[in-house]
């Protein structure tokens, strides 16, 4: 298989398990060039350990990866040059400044067929003005790291994934510390780049940045992937209809028997189709201001697929060492047995 005619990240049966906890499970990924793909899942689903994975950063227990058509980690060294990543925050020695920090992690990087034009000190330096230029930091560019704010790292982070002008981009929560402005910018930054024939793959849990860059998704939990399918797919509409109308006592006349429920002036319509729900209220007199039909938002289809993260720690999905779940027993606010220093 090649790069050019086949999935830029293709993995099958990939499980990774420690010890007696299965951290993924027999997940079979598969990310078409050009694709904006978004891996989704609660915390502790096994997204960070599978994208570690496709990175070599951490070996499978079983299973195949390929990255851009070659098997990882065998020929790593071979794939990494055309792969711009950013995996859990950046990192950068603090007392150095922003062009500094690019320039040692260029350095550090592998080059296709060793030292070369990559390498020259011009070239480097152009690359890492480009990037800074990039994501909105040519003017700090020599200012150290330990003066940058959160916002200002993360855009470090993502300048440094940008350097080598990747075929293939690999980002773990790329907007963390960003303001709304700075998500807007990365947002369109990444459609660019994906125009421009970068395949972009992004976890997240931002479902609303998902929802708003991505045009295929995966979801994990616990360790298994549950859907993997076209946005546009899972959003399918829910049979009902959204009707936003001048006087809604009217309506729900007009539409008696139909209407499933109200919310102001907004009506929740099943069964018929928009333009019968338009029509008949239109020939009774009724001003519509707005009707559309209602389709599955990606947090239905996220929340609807997967159960609680890692981070909730009242019991519910708790971890036994088993890798299983335990459901805890409820308590009320006022049961004796939840007192301070009561078991």
């Amino acid at each position: 298989m090649t790069a050019g005619n086949g999935p830029v990240i293709l993995t099958r049966g990939l499980t990774k398990r420690y010890r007696r906890v299965t951290a993924v499970d027999d997940v079979d990924l598969e990310v078409r060039a050009g694709d904006r793909y978004g891996f989704l899942g609660p915390n502790g689903s096994g997204k960070t350990t599978t994208v570690r994975m496709l990175l070599g950063l951490v070996y499978a227990t079983s299973g195949s990866i390929e990255v851009l058509g070659r098997p990882v980690p065998r020929e790593l060294r071979s794939v990494l040059p055309d792969v711009g990543a950013l995996v859990e925050g950046p990192a950068a020695y603090p007392h150095l400044s922003a062009a500094a920090n690019l320039a040692l992690m260029d350095a550090a990087a592998p080059y296709p067929g060793g030292p070369g034009l990559l390498t020259a000190g011009r070239d480097r330096r152009r690359r890492i003005r480009e990037a800074l230029e990039i994501v909105g930091l040519a003017a700090v560019g020599r200012r150290p790291v330990k003066a940058f704010s959160l916002g200002m790292r993360q855009r470090l982070g993502i300048a440094g994934a940008l350097l080598r002008q990747p075929r293939l981009l690999v980002l773990d929560e790329p907007t963390n510390g960003l303001d709304p402005q700075g998500i807007i910018e990365m947002r369109d930054l990444f459609v660019r780049l994906n125009e421009n024939g970068t395949t972009v793959f992004l976890s997240s849990h931002v479902l609303s940045e998902v929802e708003a860059l991505c045009t295929r998704v995966g979801i994990m939990d616990r360790g298994r992937l549950v859907a993997q399918e076209e946005l546009a797919d899972l959003r399918q509409p829910t049979g009902r209809v959204l009707v936003q109308v001048e006087d809604p006592r009217a309506a729900k006349t007009v539409l008696d028997g139909y209407v499933e429920s109200a919310d102001g002036s907004t009506l929740a319509v099943r069964v018929l189709p928009v333009a019968e729900v338009t029509r008949r209220l239109v020939r009774a007199g009724v001003a519509v201001h707005e009707a559309v039909a209602e389709r599955r938002t990606l947090e239905d289809v996220v929340l609807g697929l997967t159960g609680p993260g890692s981070d909730r720690v009242d019991g519910a999905g708790r971890a036994d060492p088993d890798g299983s779940v335990a459901e805890a027993e409820p308590r009320s606010l006022f049961d004796p047995r939840g007192r301070v220093g009561e078991p």
